[in-house]
């Protein structure tokens, strides 16, 4: 089905409960990178991430007599905090499957938000396969973490408000992959208007869904995901999702968890804020590629995402 991202990602309903989050140069790290370097804070959000902006573009589209009856989704934390905030805002009942590696914080925070959780499995994927059953059982909605249109132009609306605040000609914005929505939406928004603005994905070594799947022009299941950079570990990603990679993406960068690491570091340095990992990598991606590429005096844009 088309869909035309570009009226979607403008008319999304996001900001019933998102922000625009601020965009923030991070002076020391641009010093030592010989680059501008200009962090988007979606850590900023209430929930401490972008994923409420596709959760709540989808619920809030739903049909009220659907609403009423409740949704369910899978999520490793940040989509769930999402959901639940959502289903509180629309009077609705949110059931959240996590896996049972869930960092107890994510796990507190989606209860706190009227989320009801169940804890399955051990990875993401887990969670996703008994989520889809309960939605069965249960007649709600499932609400996708990343394969879905809505969620993805609600995703989108973060390069909309990039391309907005950003008053400097951007070399490449460098966006973090677990299924593929953050970065599909933005890059499906910023090629259309800019389309000389790099997107460039960044993965963890050992959890390179996309990576694999755009070398092998379809999609790849993982036999396993590495969980430091929890918020993406995800085995497979999303139809929708490698269709708009495999478009838009200029290329992936891969890092490992010392690289993580360093980044988390850097951030608090310049910010005084502490990502997660998974918020991290776009980071991470960026310093890599002013190493392997050896530029300067560009302005580099990394989503810090969570």
């Amino acid at each position: 089905m088309f869909c035309d991202y570009l009226v979607q990602i403008l008319t999304a309903r996001v900001y019933d409960v998102a922000q625009e989050t601020p965009l923030e140069y991070a002076p020391s790290l641009s010093k030592r990178l010989n680059n501008r370097l200009i962090l988007k804070r979606e850590d900023m959000q209430s929930v401490f991430s972008f994923k409420l902006r596709g959760a709540y573009n989808k619920m809030a589209q739903l049909p009220s007599k659907i609403i009423k009856q409740g949704v369910i989704a899978a999520s490793a934390g940040n989509h769930a905090q999402g959901v639940a905030l959502g289903a509180s805002r629309l009077e609705s009942h949110a059931i959240i499957v996590m896996p049972v590696t869930t960092p107890l914080v994510k796990v507190d925070a989606v209860k706190s938000l009227g989320g009801e959780v169940v804890l399955y499995g051990d990875t993401y994927d887990d969670a996703f396969t008994y989520a889809r059953q309960l939605q069965v059982e249960k007649g709600m909605t499932f609400v996708h973490p990343f394969d879905d249109p809505l969620v993805i132009a609600g995703q989108g609306t973060i390069g909309m408000e990039i391309l907005r605040q950003c008053q400097q000609p951007i070399h490449a914005i460098f966006v973090a992959i677990g299924g593929g929505g953050l970065i599909s939406g933005i890059a499906a928004y910023v090629k259309r208007l800019r389309p000389r603005i790099k997107i460039i994905g960044v993965e963890p070594l050992d959890a390179d869904a996309m990576n694999q799947s755009l070398r092998a022009g379809r999609r790849v299941r993982l036999s396993q995901v590495g969980l430091f950079a929890d918020g993406v570990a995800v085995r497979e990603v999303g139809e929708e999702t490698f269709r708009l990679c495999q478009k838009y993406l200029d290329e992936i960068i891969l890092v490992n968890t010392d690289d993580i690491c360093a980044a988390i570091k850097d951030v608090f340095e310049d910010t005084r804020s502490i990502l997660e990992p998974a918020g991290a990598l776009a980071i991470a991606g960026a310093k890599a590629y002013v190493e392997r590429e050896k530029i300067k005096d560009k302005t580099l844009l990394a989503v810090a995402c969570g």
